[in-house]
């Protein structure tokens, strides 16, 4: 009888998810998607959230962020310093779960800040963006993010509606070609302004503006309602998303999430080597082992 309640919980969680927003995948897809994991976790974020419910949130609910807003110029030239450095870039040895599928459009990172995990690099290369993000407690995650001209993130949802998404502009093209869509609804960024919106409305990026664009990406904590919500927010965040942390170079820590990737992924590439030494048993193995999942979800 639990077993069945939590699968009903389950389900009546996507579904909320699914109707939410104007813009929407397939049903199937929502169920498929990573986000699914924590759909009744997202649930619980939405009924006791503080902001409205819509795509882009103004920035009077979102305390501290007029610190960042002030010190572009310096946070960006740190940016542009790692940029001609070669330093922000795609994840070296496949231990980005998070961002895996953005690094095939060009993508690239540089992380400031990840919850409770450690970044050294981040402090010796860019110690005053460093320093002006660990004074504002709202910052949960921060990275700074490169889209190359021609760039293009596929409609997606992000996987936890603690957080809301914080964008500043730092060296964009200042060009309406490159933009965010947030559940239909398009921003272009500029150079020295910033945005907020909930990501976990479908969003996608495109860049076809000729140029590069370099943000401050950064992850803040959702307002909740209640001090008790927001507790719950913050021992999840710092347990389970702490454990997707990924590093820019070695020194810094790799959460379990992304070591468990990289061994998926090597397990991946074995996986199509058997594939394509003999498909009809490659086919047959998998059918058996779906079947098997099935069955223990089943009579487990």
């Amino acid at each position: 009888m639990i077993k069945w309640a939590l699968i009903a919980l389950w389900v009546a969680s996507i579904t909320y998810v699914y109707f939410r927003g104007r813009v929407r995948l397939s049903f199937l897809r929502t169920v498929l998607d990573h986000s699914a994991v924590l759909a009744p976790v997202n649930v619980f974020m939405y009924l006791f959230s503080a902001v409205p419910a819509r795509p882009y949130i103004p920035a009077s609910y979102m305390a501290g962020m007029r610190t960042i807003d002030e010190n572009w110029e310096t946070i960006r030239d740190e940016a542009l310093r790692l940029y001609d450095a070669q330093q922000i870039r795609p994840a070296e040895k496949n231990d980005d779960a998070a961002f895996n599928s953005f690094f095939k459009a060009g993508w690239k990172r540089f992380y400031l800040k990840w919850y409770e995990a450690e970044h050294p690099s981040a402090a010796q290369l860019c110690p005053r963006t460093v320093a002006i993000l660990r004074d504002i407690p709202q910052v949960k995650a921060a990275m700074f993010a490169v889209l190359p001209s021609g760039g293009k993130l596929n409609r997606h949802r992000d996987p936890y509606a603690g957080s809301l998404r914080y964008h500043l502009g730092l060296s964009t093209p200042n060009d309406d070609r490159c933009f965010i869509e947030v559940d239909g609804e398009r921003y272009s960024w500029r150079d020295g302004q910033s945005v907020v919106f909930d990501e976990t409305y479908i969003h996608w990026v495109e860049n076809t503006s000729g140029k590069t664009r370099i943000i401050l990406f950064c992850d803040l904590e959702r307002p909740l309602k209640y001090a008790w919500a927001a507790r719950f927010n913050r021992w999840f965040s710092r347990v389970f998303l702490t454990l997707a942390s990924s590093p820019n170079q070695d020194g810094d820590q790799t959460g379990v999430i992304n070591h468990i990737f990289f061994l998926v992924w090597k397990a991946g590439q074995y996986r199509r080597r058997f594939k394509r030494w003999n498909r009809p048993l490659y086919e047959f193995t998998r059918a058996v082992l779906a079947i098997g999942v099935i069955a223990l979800l089943i009579y487990s």
